[in-house]
């Protein structure tokens, strides 16, 4: 139990559903979507197209999705890929006659096909009870009447403000007399309300043909991009089930998506930390966060070597999540010290910049759990605004590289590398925790602290997630305030070298399902606007 006398807040309790997002309006829709009948994955949509249109700097419906879902008594993990692909004329020679020598953040060529549209039509149609309209109607009534704009959203866009001053369409909209929305403004998307009308109506296929699709490709094109109306009509299939992967880890299996997702970095890391002792000085202690930083270390480094879209490049995903593998790495880890250099694993890479996304999870009464992410990348993607339809369009192409011969080289109608990934925890062939955390290349660190904050030190569903975090980034450790001083000075004394640093890392959802007393334990982390709501 919490120490009442210090901030923060309980886990949420509830019996028959339950929803935890980054913004207490899309928890609050997701749970009227419960009571009006319909699942976990109608309140998941539900929500993300309110995050959609109230965390505009982090998802959108120019992004992209990725999804878990454990129907009730099946014993079965259904996992959705919703990233888009790269247009036909994306090539290394295009981008390179343009100018790029590298990706840019802020360029048509960084945007993908968005897949999200298309992978909620078809989880709707496979797993959904209610219509698009019935769902998406809380997002489209938010678009016209407009949301004050909360804290977390706020300071985000701030340090957007330059990248919305970039184009002007996106100017006109998103900066009010040239400056950011601040806490409290009143924001509006009426474009983006009609396309979301349009969406409830028609499915994907209005978003993906005709006049919204004309609308963004009109604004790629004009902005530099090789994309056609042909790229965005085979978008409208682009979402595709596929085959989670899984590890045994404390008598616990733990689901991720496969690549081009990065969920196996969370199943090499529990590998590696599951052949370690529990350390005695707790979750916070020197050593824990050591060996957890060291593995990240060396799970990093083959993400940059190894991951890329499974369909144009073989990832080796069973060699490195295989014990044998893993229990290679956790040879290389030194209580004392921290590697002075790792072992080479593919090419060196660039770990991008700071990224925004949503992670959402939701369990109903009849206990269908869903875990649920979409994102534009970086705040407000690509910073490009297709007016006449409301889009953001996001900038999953900046993970992507321009080096020949990099498994993750852009190439036509090819998905980049990405980071989003939502997990789901079974045990004994039911789900017992949709779970994720969200902050870009963070997420596989965050949801490996967090799952053994949790299952591994014994922390209530919403102190794991509020615990001090820390990130290896660029040969620096990125250390968030609440860490002790006492602790960074000794990880500093181990070779490690700590750096404060501004914002917090990432941002996540959980929900535990406590099936023994029937009831639903969910948390929402401080480091955004969001909660968890139960009924």
């Amino acid at each position: 139990m919490r120490d009442f006398h210090s901030p923060g807040r309980s886990p949420v309790l509830a019996m028959n559903g339950m929803a935890a997002t980054s913004m207490p309006a899309a928890s609050l829709a997701a749970i009227d979507i419960l009571r009006q009948g319909g699942n976990a994955m109608d309140a998941a949509i539900a929500a993300a197209a309110v995050l959609a249109v109230i965390e505009p700097q982090s998802t959108g419906i120019g992004g992209d999705n990725f999804c878990l879902y454990a129907p009730a008594g099946t014993g079965q993990v259904v996992a959705m890929n919703g990233s888009g692909r790269a247009p036909a004329g994306a090539t290394p020679e295009k981008l390179r006659a343009d100018g790029l020598t590298a990706m840019s953040a802020t360029s048509a060529h960084s945007v993908t096909v968005p897949g999200a549209v298309s992978a909620w039509d078809k989880l709707n149609k496979a797993h959904g009870r209610l219509s698009l309209a019935q769902i998406l109607a809380p997002a489209i009534k938010l678009a016209e009447e407009g949301h004050p704009v909360h804290a977390r959203v706020a300071s985000d866009w701030e340090a957007a403000a330059d990248k919305l001053g970039k184009h002007e369409a996106t100017a006109r909209h998103f900066l009010k007399d040239g400056k950011p929305f601040a806490i409290g403004d009143k924001f509006a998307q009426p474009a983006l309300a009609r396309t979301l009308r349009a969406i409830g109506e028609k499915g994907a296929r209005a978003f993906y043909e005709g006049e919204i699709a004309a609308d963004m490709v009109a604004t790629l094109r004009a902005a530099g991009g090789t994309h056609t109306e042909a790229d965005f009509a085979a978008g409208l299939d682009v979402a595709e089930f596929v085959t989670p992967i899984q590890t045994r880890w404390k008598g616990l299996d733990i689901f991720q998506c496969p690549p081009n997702g990065s969920g196996l970095l969370v199943l090499q890391m529990l590998g590696v930390l599951g052949q370690m002792e529990t350390p005695e000085g707790g979750p916070l202690s020197a050593t824990r966060l050591h060996r957890h930083v060291e593995a990240a270390r060396l799970a990093y480094r083959d993400r940059d070597g190894f991951l890329a879209d499974p369909s144009q490049v073989e990832v080796p995903v069973a060699k490195l999540t295989s014990d044998e593998y893993t229990t290679q790495l956790r040879g290389l880890i030194r209580d004392d010290v921290a590697m002075r250099e790792l072992p080479p694993a593919g090419m060196a890479a660039m770990l991008p910049k700071h990224r925004d996304t949503v992670y959402l999870c939701v369990v109903d009464a009849e206990g269908n759990a869903c875990s649920f992410i979409n994102s534009l990348f970086e705040s407000f993607g690509s910073g490009i605004l297709a007016e006449k339809s409301g889009v953001m369009l996001h900038n999953r192409g900046f993970g992507f590289r321009l080096e020949e011969g990099h498994p993750n080289c852009i190439a036509p109608n090819k998905r980049p590398m990405h980071t989003i990934i939502p997990g789901m925890v079974m045990q004994d062939g039911r789900a017992i925790m949709p779970f994720g955390v969200m902050g870009g290349h963070f997420q596989p660190m965050g949801q490996t602290l967090f799952l053994t904050n949790h299952f591994e030190f014994g922390l209530d569903v919403q102190s794991a997630l509020d615990l001090p975090r820390l990130f290896p980034y660029q040969g620096k450790l990125q250390i968030e305030r609440g860490i002790p001083v006492a602790v960074v000075d000794q990880l500093n004394r181990m070779g490690h070298v700590c750096e404060l640093i501004d914002k917090p890392h990432g941002g996540g959802q959980a929900i535990l399902i406590d099936h023994a007393r029937g009831v639903l334990v969910g948390g929402s982390d401080p480091r955004k606007d969001g909660c968890a709501l139960g009924y």
